[in-house]
Parts: C-alpha cells; sequence; structure tokens
C-alpha cells in the first residue's frame, strides 16, 4: 500500500516549538514534492509549505522565518520545524507527496493529518 503518515502533534503554548514527521511507504519510485498543508476549524486546506526533490522550498507568507521544512529523500521522508507557534497556528496539519509509483505512474498522496493545538 502507497501512502503517507504523519507523527509530532500536540499541544503546546504560543511560543513554542513542534516537528512533524511524514513518512512515505509503498513502491515509491521516487518523490517529486513533498509538502504540509493546514485546515483550521472551518476553513479550507491551505499550503504551509513544500519541498522539491531539489530541496527547493516554497512557504506560506504567515509561516516564513518561523517554519522550516526539510527531506530526507532516502528515507522517504519531510519534516516541518514549527518554532514560535502562535494560537492561529492551531488546525490539522496534512503530508502530502507527489510520487511516482512503480506500475501507476504519479500520484498524489495525503496523509490522515495530525492535530496541532496552540494556547495562548
Amino acid at each position: 500500500q502507497v501512502q503517507v503518515v504523519e507523527s509530532g502533534g500536540g499541544l503546546v503554548q504560543a511560543g513554542g516549538s513542534l516537528r512533524l514527521s511524514c513518512a512515505a511507504s509503498g513502491s515509491i519510485q521516487s518523490i517529486a514534492i513533498m509538502g504540509w498543508y493546514s485546515q483550521a476549524p472551518g476553513k479550507q486546506r491551505e499550503l504551509v509549505a513544500t519541498i522539491r526533490s531539489d530541496s527547493s522550498t516554497n512557504y506560506a507568507d504567515s509561516v516564513k522565518g518561523r517554519f522550516t521544512i526539510s527531506r530526507d529523500n532516502a528515507k522517504k521522508m519531510v519534516y516541518l520545524q514549527m518554532n514560535s507557534l502562535k494560537p492561529e497556528d492551531t488546525a490539522v496539519y496534512y503530508c502530502n507527496a507527489v510520487a511516482s509509483v512503480w506500475g501507476r505512474g504519479y500520484l498524489e498522496l495525503w496523509g490522515q493529518g495530525t492535530l496541532v493545538t496552540v494556547s495562548s
């Protein structure tokens, strides 16, 4: 089964830090882009950060300077280091990957999400 699975969410006070991890598994040949999206209650899912296979990154303006995305291609993992967290960062965070899967071409994979709650 080809999938991505997140971990690392939780409850943190404002100003604190969390690190999210996401592992891709299954018959994956390569991963073109990996990223994190967030969905706050009552809002649409939105991009937080993405990272391509060449390590080029893209961030939402709201997280620039506070969040850092990184990946380990050998392990098929992506990380999101979140610092200086704010209550408005509270959301379910989803891992996303666009992967080349053996015999199936490119697939877009979504994780189940991990909840991040930032208390004031």
